[in-house]
């Protein structure tokens, strides 16, 4: 069902495909897609396909961005990084991510069987790093998606932002 889907979706999309790429790579240089590496099912490692919505470079950038970081992680592993505000994020790439279209090209990922449609959210090799203690390990025993408990929790946390804290999430 996910590689039929996948490839179903794919073909429908191909048309906002090129237009986005195109957007791309008006806007900047560089490469249309951002391919990330990630742990996913049995820490089998694949890259992650999104459309680039930030400046060339910007991994190497990271560090120096930890100050901005949305998620307070208290001195304790995993650490979670996503700055408030990204200065490393360009006009399109805000677009695309407010709109949920960046992650279009990870439909490639789900019709060559590294994600599902439902499952855990990949994670960031550094990420997945910290999650190699036998508490945590079990993440590991099912696939990863592209929607999970996760997302609906974090919309969950800003509905409500008294009641439920990151620590949760995580």
């Amino acid at each position: 069902l996910d590689i039929f889907l996948s490839l179903l979706l794919v073909i429908s999309f191909s048309p906002l495909f090129v237009l986005i790429a195109l957007a791309i790579k008006l806007e900047s240089r560089g490469p249309v897609f951002y391919n990330s590496y990630r742990a996913g099912r049995g820490f089998r490692i694949f890259k992650l396909y999104h459309f680039r919505t930030m400046k060339v470079g910007a991994d190497r950038m990271l560090n120096s961005l930890v100050k901005l970081n949305k998620f307070n992680n208290f001195g304790h592993a995993p650490v979670f990084i996503a700055p408030e505000n990204d200065p490393r994020v360009t006009k399109v790439g805000r677009f695309l991510c407010k709109s949920g279209l960046n992650k279009l090209p990870t439909l490639i990922n789900v019709l060559d069987g590294n994600l599902s449609f439902v499952g855990k959210d990949p994670l960031h090799l550094y990420e997945a790093a910290s999650f190699t203690n036998n508490e945590s390990a079990g993440r590991f025993v099912m696939h990863s998606g592209l929607s999970g408990m996760w997302k609906f929790s974090l919309k969950k946390q800003k509905l409500f932002p008294k009641s439920i804290n990151s620590t949760h999430v995580f």
